[in-house]
């Protein structure tokens, strides 16, 4: 097994976005010796700078202790992983453990750790929950599943990632906790938007609204986070809505498999859908705000105020 230690623990890394960057930059700063694959290598050399070393493919990551994934899809991890040039695709080499962090299906991950088995590598699912603001916060929280003697060996490393870091289950497990963990992020943003459009139509401003909601037992760091959005209307994309309807998309469907009934969810993906339709595909899911306003005959304007995000950096 791998023993996490900045210094001598090597670490690949695939997927070089904005989230997955971020990341790469805590390892970086804690030490840690690390490689990056990236689909656009451009990306990927922007990590030079802090010292990542860029790889050309990612077999070229076969070789280090520790690799970890971070990719939009369940058929581009398995890409990244199996297909042409995958990190198990070098016959004398593989690494010990491979940690992905991607939002995917519990079926793609089940394959993946398949194909992991039979080079002899470990997988761990740990999605993680925030962005690339929270992870530069310290702010990032992590779900993992698989062998709990393997998440005891990395969990140092994983640590160094965000603030909390927890143990769900065996196998793929953690994939549904994220799956759920989105679908409650969408709800609770549909309905953050219809109570602050409500407000807003009765006279309220947004600001005002926000400030009281986020001081009182009901705010949340999520509500906070999200306020400079819904005031000021800035929707530079953090977490746009086909992401968000993919995850709606999979959480349905575990529902249905396990026979868990939820209205509220789906009536939330239905309105998602509708938002994708109308064309908002590139903007930050907060966007909803703008189509409840739509829909209630109200036009939001940005209010120009300078409230907080309750986000600050956290050193790795």
């Amino acid at each position: 097994m791998v023993s996490p230690t900045p210094g001598t623990t090597t670490i690949g890394w695939i997927g070089a976005g904005r989230m997955g960057a971020a990341l790469v930059r805590r390892l970086l700063a804690a030490g840690y010796d690390v490689a990056v694959y990236n689909r656009t290598r451009a990306k990927a050399e922007e990590l030079a700078e802090a010292g990542a070393t860029v790889a050309d493919r990612p077999v070229d990551l076969a070789g280090r202790d520790v690799v970890f994934t971070m990719v939009s899809a369940s058929a581009d991890l398995a890409q990244v992983t199996s297909g042409e040039d995958g990190l198990f695709t070098d016959p004398a080499r593989a690494p010990k453990v491979l940690v992905d962090s991607s939002t995917v299906s519990a079926e793609a991950s089940a394959a993946v750790r398949v194909a992991a088995a039979k080079r002899g590598t470990e997988l761990l699912a740990a999605p993680v929950s925030g962005n690339p603001k929270v992870v530069t916060s310290g702010k990032l929280t992590l779900a993992v599943s698989g062998p709990r003697s393997v998440f005891d060996e990395v969990e140092p490393m994983l640590t160094v990632l965000g603030r909390g870091v927890t143990y769900v289950g065996e196998d793929e497990v953690a994939r549904l906790v994220k799956i759920c963990h989105n679908v409650f992020l969408g709800v609770v943003t549909q309905s953050l938007a219809e109570i602050t459009v409500l407000a807003e139509k009765g006279g309220v401003t947004r600001e005002a609204f926000l400030a009281f909601l986020n001081d009182s037992v009901m705010g949340s760091v999520f509500s906070r986070y999200k306020t400079p959005a819904m005031v000021n209307l800035d929707f530079t994309p953090t977490f746009t809505m086909p992401l968000l309807r993919k995850d709606f998309d999979l959480g349905l469907a575990a529902a249905r498999e396990l026979e868990a009934p939820m209205p509220v969810a789906a009536a939330a993906a239905q309105l998602v859908a509708a938002a994708c339709g109308a064309g908002l595909v590139d903007q930050d899911f907060a966007v909803l705000i703008e189509e409840q306003a739509r829909r209630s005959g109200l036009t939001l304007q940005p209010e120009n105020a300078a409230v907080s995000d309750g986000l600050e950096p956290v050193d790795a």
